[in-house]
């Protein structure tokens, strides 16, 4: 941050004491004298006083000097009580800015009334005001959605096992409520365990376990975890890479947990019989990982909002209600966890591509 008040202080301040010397020493001697030929027009008298002019000079040099030091008091309690203080407001202010646009979170428009320490304090304060005002409707939107997933699987999972209990299913169909039971069981225990994977992203408790492996290797591993789902759409999953092997420094299973995200959110808005790429480049030091489907894609005004938390488009609603609105939220946590990036271009009724970045190993010496 540019200490602009507190250069013009010390600027204003050094101003003071130099034209302040330079009067000292034009002055005092004209004063001193006009002053002792005042006083007698003895020829003699005035001699002896011109010749204790300097010493009396020197004494008022010594008081201006002293004067000069303790002018320097208010200056210094204006930077210890004032200054330092307003200026560590607005550091954590832009602290807590940072981590809420690394979080996902849309700031508000910071605006400096003027460009200097009081301008950005003044500007600091409004975003701070500001900034709790969407915290709390964050909060009351978060407590919305979380409850509205919660409440959708319990009060199908409610009457299911109340309609089995009390006979009005037959026993030939138990078997297939009850596996709407257990899917729904499932998706509580994703919401449950994606919950807990943010807060502990939020509380930078998360721990990496750093390793080498074959990306490539990982990717066709998640593929097939999907053979069934895209076997039932007669989607074709296809890995691009012009290496057989490709290895990346990071956690092999958290970014096992973003490709079968990316993947899985692909093969949700792709129509039947579609393709989904994933290629893999790699580009100086880094690998670069592409998700591609040619799907529905996203509309611009859903483009900035798909990281937020819970947060589903009109058609993800329509096309797949089963999803909960967090995938993509860890998917860009966990790759900002690793130092990494992640981007996304998509085309409404084209399609949509997800891009993260991973290190390559260091070379051994």
């Amino acid at each position: 941050m540019k200490h602009k008040l507190l250069n013009k202080v010390i600027a204003a301040y050094l101003g003071f004491l130099l034209v302040s010397f330079i009067l000292a020493l034009v002055l005092v001697p004209r004063f001193l004298k006009h002053y002792l030929y005042q006083i007698t027009d003895d020829p003699q008298y005035l001699q002896y006083l011109h010749s204790q002019s300097i010493a009396i000079q020197n004494v008022c040099y010594l008081l201006i000097a002293v004067i000069f030091v303790l002018s320097l008091f208010p200056v210094v309690v204006f930077y210890l009580r004032i200054y330092r203080p307003m200026n560590k407001i607005s550091e954590a202010a832009a602290r807590y800015m940072e981590d809420r646009k690394a979080h996902g979170t849309r700031p508000p428009r910071t605006v400096y009334d003027k460009d200097d320490e009081l301008g950005r304090l003044n500007a600091t304060l409004k975003y701070l005001v500001e900034a709790a005002d969407n915290s709390s409707e964050y909060q009351r939107k978060f407590i919305s959605n979380i409850s509205h997933d919660f409440r959708s699987p319990l009060t199908s999972i409610k009457g299911y096992v109340e309609a089995i209990l009390d006979g009005t299913i037959p026993p030939e169909l138990q078997d297939r409520y009850l596996q709407i039971v257990l899917d729904e069981t499932t998706r509580l225990n994703k919401l449950t365990e994606g919950l807990l994977l943010l807060n502990t992203f939020d509380d930078n408790e998360i721990y990496l376990e750093m390793s080498e492996f074959d990306i490539l290797e990982v990717a066709r591993h998640t593929v097939d975890s999907f053979e069934g789902t895209c076997q039932k759409k007669n989607l074709t999953v296809r890995i691009v890479s012009k290496e057989d092997s490709i290895f990346v420094y990071a956690d092999m299973s958290r970014i096992q947990q973003v490709l079968y995200n990316l993947l899985d959110n692909a093969i949700k808005f792709s129509a039947p019989g579609n393709e989904i790429l994933i290629t893999v480049t790699t580009r100086k030091k880094s690998v670069f990982v592409s998700v591609k489907d040619f799907g529905i894609g996203i509309s611009k005004e859903n483009l900035s909002r798909i990281w937020d938390r819970f947060y589903k488009t009109d058609s993800s609603r329509g096309r797949d209600k089963k999803g909960i609105g967090l995938g993509l939220s860890i998917v860009r946590e966990i790759i900002y966890a690793h130092g990494q990036n992640i981007n996304v271009i998509s085309t409404e009724g084209v399609g949509t591509e997800f891009v993260f970045t991973l290190d390559m190993p260091k070379k051994k010496p």
